[in-house]
């Protein structure tokens, strides 16, 4: 398979940076709606949770899938890989997991709770249910975040890298 040269790897380094940037701001701003949702207001509430819908639909999604593909062009298209360095592996791996939390938890807390404001509008805010849901979804983000804080880590320091052993001159 055709590797893709030094400039095609400057490139992909931006782009990566680019919508790893994206996709932690989008988390990052859910996270501060979710925080300051005021649950004595309906409509302060509702309006909060639209936003959480929108950013996580047009930011947080288009960071992740971006980031996902570049991943992924990055393990084929590289001499990186996947799996050559475990520092890759491990970034790849806490990816994925963060990438289902995000879908089949966050997401779906977020779209019952948007669906429960939008039934029983003022009711909602005292349902246990919902804010259980809110609770629950703000523990997750948290996860989230310190996922991505976890993954520049790595990202930077490289660790778990094999030790060159010293040749004897003969």
């Amino acid at each position: 398979m055709r590797k893709i040269g030094p400039k095609g790897m400057k490139w992909l380094k931006i782009i990566h940076v680019f919508l790893v940037v994206v996709f932690f701001g989008g988390i990052l701003s859910s996270l501060a709606l979710n925080i300051h949702l005021d649950f004595s207001k309906f409509d302060e509430s509702y309006l909060g949770y639209k936003n959480i819908v929108i950013i996580s639909d047009h930011i947080v999604r288009w960071g992740a899938i971006g980031t996902l593909l570049v991943g992924l062009t990055y393990g084929f298209f590289t001499n990186w890989g996947f799996f050559k360095h475990r520092w890759v592996g491990v970034k790849f791996v806490l990816y994925l997991i963060q990438t289902i939390v995000g879908i089949f938890i966050i997401d779906k807390l977020m779209m019952t709770n948007m669906d429960l404001l939008e039934t029983q509008r003022e009711i909602a805010l005292t349902n246990p249910e919902f804010i259980q849901n809110h609770l629950f979804r703000q523990y997750a983000v948290y996860f989230q975040v310190a996922v991505t804080i976890f993954i520049f880590i790595i990202s930077y320091i490289k660790p778990w890298r094999k030790k060159k052993v010293p040749q004897k001159k003969s």
